[in-house]
Formats: C-alpha cells, sequence, structure tokens
C-alpha cells in the first residue's frame, strides 16, 4: 500500500506502465464535473470509477482484495479513512472470489486505518487488503483500476 499526494505521484509512475496514464488523467480531467460511473481511458487495461456515496462506519466494512487489478483510489471530496491489512494475514473469508467482479471480501478486521483527505490517494496492490468509504457524510472519490 502507498498513501501520497498528486504533488508526489512521480515517484510512483515507474512502479507500473500505466500510472503515469492514470496520473495525467487525474491532473487533466475534472474529476468533480464527472457523473458517477465507468470510464474506460485504455480499454481493458485501465479505467476509472467515480463514487459518490455515503460513508459507513469500521464496523460495518469489509476488507476487500483484487486479483486482476490495482487500485488508485483517489478522495474527491469528503472525510474518508481506508483500512488495510495484508491479505497474507486475512484469513476469514466472507465469500470465494468473484473472477466476475475481480473481489473476495473477508470479516478479518484491519491492522491499520489511514485517513486519506481530499486530494490524496492509496495505491493497493492485490497483496493489500483494503476496507474503503469508511467516514461520515458524503464522500466523493475516483478510483483507477489498472490491469496487474
Amino acid at each position: 500500500m502507498i498513501f501520497s499526494t498528486l504533488s508526489q505521484s512521480a515517484r510512483y509512475a515507474e512502479l507500473h506502465p500505466l500510472f503515469q496514464q492514470a496520473f495525467d488523467h487525474i491532473r487533466n480531467t475534472d474529476l468533480n464535473a464527472l457523473t458517477p460511473g465507468v470510464y474506460q481511458i485504455v480499454e481493458g487495461k485501465l479505467f476509472a470509477i467515480v463514487e459518490h456515496l455515503q460513508g459507513r462506519t469500521r464496523e460495518s466494512a469489509k476488507l476487500e482484495v483484487h486479483r486482476k487489478h490495482i487500485d488508485i483510489q483517489m478522495v474527491l471530496s469528503g472525510d474518508e479513512t481506508m483500512g488495510w491489512k495484508t491479505l497474507s494475514e486475512c484469513h476469514d473469508p466472507v465469500d470465494e472470489y468473484s473472477e466476475v467482479r475481480d473481489i473476495r471480501f473477508f470479516n478479518d478486521a484491519p491492522a491499520s486505518w489511514v485517513q486519506v483527505p481530499p486530494g490524496c490517494f492509496c495505491i493497493f496492490f492485490p497483496e493489500d487488503a483494503h476496507a474503503p468509504l469508511v467516514g461520515e457524510g458524503a464522500i466523493r472519490k475516483v478510483i483507477f483500476k489498472i490491469a496487474v
């Protein structure tokens, strides 16, 4: 997991060939003007999901993991906290992995919590279980899904 600000994104651009495109998209797009939904950027390799949802409690948040995608989750507005735990320490699955949705949920409690203010992002790799959308009130964010 990486937690950082857009001003520091150049440090991480070389970790994956599509990271720079994702960061360029953030800089060159008025993300606040987009309606919630899915936006293809590079067909089959990079897309963005814009969400505007109510935050949930830490107790109701489930850890999730993805096998096929890396997430770059950037908060646009609201007060979001994200939970994290390494996948190797998750032992209480809610269900089986969904190949179609590329997701599996766990009942395990996060090992740590990170407050992610607007303008900051977290990068979650397949080995990072994460519990997003924890907070009070509305949270507007964009999640970039990058094919592994």
